[in-house]
Formats: structure tokens, sequence, C-alpha cells
């Protein structure tokens, strides 16, 4: 089993030289603290983190799991050690607010460190992970003295946080939801009810743990116009220490396909105190807060487990020995050749390594979005961050996801039969993927979102900000001198994705189930063409740079040309499917499934 190593020459590529981040970080007042060798110095220093300490107990993770006796539940092996470790270093604070202690530093650096903690071992990266969005939605929308409480020990990494949302009776739905808040004399609230799949729910790391709870008053109106959000912590606070226990109680833990090392806790509310965080029957409305926050995260997720796969896939695949290549025998002094020197097996490593960078691109590309819309005093910036967001999330959360198990799936199958032998950890790294298509919506929900909400209800508004971004990209470039392989196929489509928007908007009038239809295959079209943007400036920078000696560029363009010719391809079949319709999903009768 080879161990995970952070690909800092890669990161530094995309942060450096295809998004410039330092020219950004300036942009935002803070060129002085994040010049690029700071930022190089911060991300070795996470890197070493994670291989060193994080990275050896993945496998302890899943081996052990978590275990429940008794309402208390006990991480693996090395968890809580890692976790305080973690703490001590400051790593908790990076990206928040200076006055709750945290460092001030944007968001897009906490998500550079939040992946290669969760390539190295997801499962871990859960705890700081979910605190990440607790922190984020009291920020925006809790109150000077819940800051002051809350935050600021989240903030430190003494407590946690997660967020509650799901119930037995309903996942995605949330207007079905019962959990009951009902107010107390003293202005807060006792909460009732069940929350299900509530990921680092409860465990041993911290000394609290902060529950943001989706919940009804008890004269809230029907459906997800009477939902409320409050908070709700395992212990009361009793100054800035912890007190009496509340009521909320671990009634299990589930029994899952993966992230074993995580605990996913059933939640029992008995009239637990809690408080409300922004306005009643507006909880919904905070709680995207977190939500849009965990959809990142969990696009994270995708290029972790690509990025995993693909590494480990790699190593083997150059030291396997089996059989020989069909032109003549490479490794001549051998009994075989390594198994990377088959064009089948490099097929398999090309695909992930095309998923991952570009993924990587993608996220961080969304990464600076984030950055303006927080930080950037430019109202038209601001709006077009956000809007970029808005149509950018669902899609890296369910393209990378995607994509992401693909590739997993890939890493396993270069091992050939060990790799479905636990040692070797790629049926773990299949495993821990495949949850993630699901979380925080599947990948049908982030398509009607994106296709339903951010493209049609928008007219189209929110996509021609993104395609307008392409359009001017590979006007510019026309007739450039090796740059037509990209960017011919790339302009036309980006004009064919708006075509394919239009189409299915113009059929939707005549059945509104063309939109539920079309929204998978439009949202992979859109991941498709989204990474083809990026390999092109990609290949554009590699172009530019070929009389230097760092590999990384030739590296680039050659990944570039694969994902164009055996990748991109598959948009075309998206395009014919998309347009198909939904009669021959519609015909069928109950009775003929």
């Amino acid at each position: 089993m080879t161990d995970y190593k952070a690909r800092l020459r890669d990161l530094e590529f995309v942060l450096l030289e295809l998004l410039a981040y330092e020219p950004h970080y300036q942009s935002l007042g803070m060129g002085d603290e994040l010049a690029a060798d700071m930022l190089k110095a911060i991300l070795e220093e996470a890197a070493k983190f994670c291989e060193q300490v994080i990275a050896p107990l993945n496998q302890v993770g899943d081996r052990e799991g978590c275990q429940w006796r008794d309402g208390q539940v006990t991480t693996p092996t090395g968890f809580k050690e890692a976790y305080r470790k973690y703490v001590e270093a400051g790593w908790p604070s990076m990206s928040h607010d200076v006055n709750y202690g945290g460092q001030g530093l944007p968001e897009s650096l906490g998500t550079m460190v939040s992946e290669l903690v969760g390539t190295a071992n997801w499962a871990w990266a859960m705890y700081p992970g979910l605190s990440h969005g607790a922190m984020r939605t009291l920020s925006m929308h809790g109150t000077e003295q819940q800051r002051e409480l809350y935050l600021s020990k989240l903030i430190e990494g003494r407590w946690t946080g997660t967020m509650c949302l799901t119930e037995p009776h309903c996942g995605t739905d949330l207007g079905m939801l019962k959990t009951k808040a009902s107010p107390r004399e003293d202005g807060s609230y006792s909460i009732s009810g069940t929350k299900i799949f509530i990921s680092a729910g409860e465990h041993d790391l911290s000394d609290n743990i902060v529950h943001i709870v989706l919940a009804r008053l008890p004269d809230a109106p029907e459906g997800t116009k009477g939902i409320s959000l409050f908070i709700v912590p395992k212990y009361l606070p009793e100054g800035s220490e912890v007190g009496a226990r509340n009521g909320v109680n671990c009634g299990s833990l589930e029994h899952k396909m993966g992230i074993h090392g995580n605990a996913t806790a059933l939640l029992n509310f008995d009239e637990a105190q809690g408080w409300l965080i922004g306005p009643a029957n507006k909880g919904l409305n905070c709680m995207f807060t977190f939500m849009n926050t965990a959809r990142v995260g969990t696009a994270l997720q995708g290029l972790a487990h690509a990025e995993l796969g693909y590494q480990k896939s790699l190593a083997y695949c150059k030291e396997r020995l089996q059989g020989r290549a069909l032109s003549g025998a490479k490794n001549k002094e051998g009994p075989a050749d390594p198994i990377i020197v088959h064009s089948d097996v490099r097929r398999m490593l090309l695909t992930q390594k095309a998923f991952a960078e570009g993924g990587r691109m993608l996220i961080y590309y969304i990464c600076k979005q984030v950055d303006i819309e927080q930080i950037s005093t430019d109202k038209d910036e601001k709006k077009k961050a956000s809007d970029l967001l808005a149509l950018l999330t669902p899609i890296a959360k369910a393209f990378l996801t995607e994509t992401g198990l693909e590739s997993a799936n890939l890493a396993m199958q270069c091992f050939g039969g060990h790799g479905y032998i636990a040692e070797w950890g790629m049926e773990q790294n299949v495993r821990d993927a495949r949850i993630s298509t699901l979380y925080e919506g599947t990948t049908g929900v982030q398509a009607l979102d994106l296709l339903g909400r951010k493209v049609l209800m928008t007219q189209g508004e929110l996509l021609k900000v993104f395609t307008k971004e392409i359009h001017l990209y590979c006007k510019a470039r026309e007739g450039q001198a090796g740059l037509s392989e990209f960017i011919s196929p790339l302009a036309q489509l980006n004009k064919q994705w708006g075509g394919l928007a239009t189409h299915v908007g113009l059929a939707a009038i005549e059945d509104a189930e063309e939109v539920s239809a079309a929204c998978v295959d439009f949202l992979m079209y859109s991941g498709y063409v989204c990474l083809a943007y990026f390999w092109a400036q990609a290949a554009e920078l590699a172009l530019k740079n070929t009389d230097q000696s760092d590999p990384i560029y030739s590296s680039k363009l050659k990944t570039a040309r694969f994902y164009y010719s055996r990748v991109l391809p598959r948009s075309l079949a998206l395009a014919e499917t998309i347009k198909a319709g939904a009669k021959d999903l519609q015909d069928f009768e109950m009775d003929e499934f």
C-alpha cells in the first residue's frame, strides 16, 4: 500500500498560474499576508500534518469504526489525538472572523487545507468539516451573543458542530419535518424530535457538540415556509465552559457501507433547550448557508476520492509486473512489463488524472468566487460572483462526486484482483466515495436545482454569466497557433449548452416532466463543458512554457488532449439524451415496470 502524498506542485499550478491567486488576494487587500511564498509555506505545513498524522489513520478508521455504548460514541484509535494536534496547530481558526478568535484568512485558503485533509482521511476530515458549516451559519445569521458564546469555541476547535435536517420520514422534502420547538418563558425553546444521518453527531473529540437544528414552532405554516432554525448544544454552556447535559442523546449509529471512522448518528431531542437562529419560520433560508457550504465540501469529497485513487493506482501500475506490451517488451530484464505500459491501463489512469486535476481547477475557481462574494467591496464583482456560485455549486457537487466515484472504481480496477482486497485501500476508497453522490442532495436533486431553478427560472440569465465568459475566452484566442484543437470544440459546446437549455425550456411549456427527464444529463453535460474550459486554459499555459524543464507543463498539455479526445465526446451522447424527452419515461404504467 502506498502512502498519501499531497501533490503540492499541482496545487501551485492551479492556484498561482492558472487561477492567479496571488493577484486575487492582493485585490482583496491580503497581498502582504498571502504572497506566493506564504501560500506555499502554509500548504507545505498542512501537507506534513496530513501525510504524517491523518493519513495513517485512514484504514484504522475503516477497520475499527466508531463504537456506540449507552449513548456514548468512541472514535477509532488515534482520531482523538490527531484532533487535539489539529486544534493545537490552529487549523480550525484559519478562515474565520478575527473578532471571535479566527485568523481572518479567506475561505479559499481553508478549502485548500480541507482538500489535503480530506484526501488523507475523509472520515476524520468530516469532524472539523461539519464545524465549518456551523461556524458559517452562526457568522451570518446568529446574534452577537450567540457568536460570542458559540462561534468563539467552534473557531478555537474546543467545540464541534453539526447540521440536523433529515428525519426518518423525510429526506430532501424538508417541508414534511415534524421536530417541534415549543417556546419557554426565558426566551429559549424546547426541541423535541428525531434526526437521522447526522454526520459527526456524537463523538469524543471535543468538549461539546453544537447542533444546528431545523424544527417547527407551534403556530408555523405548513411546508417549508414554517421551518425555523435553532442552536441546540449537547451540553448547556455555563460561562465559557460546559455545564449540564442537554436533552439530546445519540440513540444509535448507522451501519454504513463506508466512511466507518465518522459517526453517523440517530439523535433524539427530548425537550432539549435550544435558541432561535435568525427570524422565525425562515430557518430554511438560514440553513442554506450551511447547505451551500456543505455542497462545496461534498464536491471536494469527489475530488479527494479521485485524487487518492489516482495516486495509489498510479504507484501500483508502475510496480506491478504482468504481461508484455503489445508493441514489444519494455522491461527486457524482468519477467514481465509493468502494467502501466498497457494502453487500457493508461486509459483508466488518465481518466482519473483528468477528473482529479480538472476537478481541482473547477473547485478553486469556485473558491475565488466565494472570496469575492464575501470580501470584495465592488458591487458588480460581488453580484457576478454570487451568480456564478448559484450556477456552479450544483454542477460541482454532482459532477465531481459522480466522476470521483467513477475514478475510485477505475483505481480499484487497475489493481485487478488486489483491488478487491482490503489491505490496498482501494475497495475502501470506492465504499467511502459512494455516499458522496447522495450527500447534501442526490445527483438528481442537484440537477433539478441547476436546470429548473438556476437556468430555466432565471430565463437562462445565470447560465449566460458563465457562457459569456467562455465565449470571450474563445473569441480572444481564435486562430492562435496550437490552441485550435481546444478552442474550436469548446466554442461549439458552449454555444450548444445554451441551445440545450432553450430546447428543454420550450418543451417544458407543454410538459413540465421534460425538466426532470433531462436534468441529470444536462448537469453532466454542463460538468464536461466546465472541465473543458479549464483544461483549455491549462493547455494554453503549458504551450507557453514548453521550454521549461518542469514536466508538469507537458503533462498538462497531454492530459488536456486526452480529455478532449477521450472524455469530452461523452457530451455528444448527452446532448442527444437531453433532447430525447420525457415520453419514453412517462409512457409506462405502474404495472408495466
